[in-house]
């Protein structure tokens, strides 16, 4: 496998983002075990081994998925109405309660499907830079400017909020105001921290504002980019990969 498919990040934000949505069709769309439980697997393995994981985030991708589809598995083997699985095989049954095995089947048939869509949108989730998307969509997409980098403004303001935020506990702190536990305290404190947060918010939006008009921003249709997200050949080998998972659910008969 050569160094360019090994790392997720380096390929087009937008082949990222559009590639693997006719997969999340078909898996969506699927009612057998196969179909979401290859196309997940595949996703898992690209994102190991092109993702460049590393600690939390890694834990997560390998051990979520597979929590996930248990959890719904279990749970949809208690919910589901008996009366729809009642010609399928008695596994338990404790009392009033009868676990069938066709409710196990529906719980673990949706619990793949949501495993697999959430592995595909996790390639674009964890390999992609915010702004990288945004440069991506006005070049190839040709979504204008003024919005794309709206929302790239809206990017950078979560950061700058998460920073607030911090300052604002900690002179909470400092003043003994977040003392105490509790629901009610903790209302009460949160509550205090949204007045400053808004009131900065508030003041960070007008200096952005005003940066954004001096540098001339929306007088033009168009807006050059001082740094280029190109389409290059291995961003189509990627997109085939990932529409080749549409096929997926044919294999079986295929091999057969």
């Amino acid at each position: 496998m050569s160094d360019s498919i090994r790392s997720l990040r380096s390929y087009n934000p937008v082949v990222k983002t559009l590639a693997p949505v006719p997969a999340m069709i078909v898996v969506a769309l699927s009612r057998d075990l196969w179909t979401p439980a290859v196309i997940g697997t595949i996703a898992l393995l690209l994102l190991l081994i092109g993702g460049g994981l590393r600690g939390r985030t890694l834990l997560w991708v390998v051990a979520g998925p597979p929590l996930l589809v248990a959890l719904l598995t279990v749970s949809f083997g208690i919910w589901t109405d008996p009366a729809l699985v009642d010609e399928t095989t008695a596994l338990l049954t404790i009392g009033p309660f009868t676990l069938w095995s066709g409710a196990l089947h529906t719980g673990l048939a949706t619990g793949l499907r949501v495993a697999a869509v959430l592995l595909l949108g996790l390639i674009v989730g964890l390999t992609t830079d915010g702004p990288d998307l945004v440069r991506s969509m006005i070049a190839h997409l040709r979504v204008p400017y003024r919005i794309g980098y709206a929302g790239f403004a809206a990017m950078r303001f979560v950061p700058r909020f998460q920073r607030d935020l911090e300052i604002i506990r900690l002179a909470h702190r400092v003043r003994g105001v977040s003392g105490g536990r509790g629901p009610v305290t903790t209302l009460r404190r949160y509550g205090g921290y949204a007045v400053p947060l808004l009131a900065g918010a508030m003041r960070h939006g007008d200096r952005v504002s005003l940066a954004m008009e001096a540098r001339g921003f929306g007088a033009d249709r168009t807006r050059t980019e001082r740094r280029q997200v190109p389409l290059r050949s291995r961003d189509a080998v990627l997109a085939a990969l990932l529409i080749a998972l549409c096929f997926v659910p044919h294999l079986p008969g295929a091999l057969g």
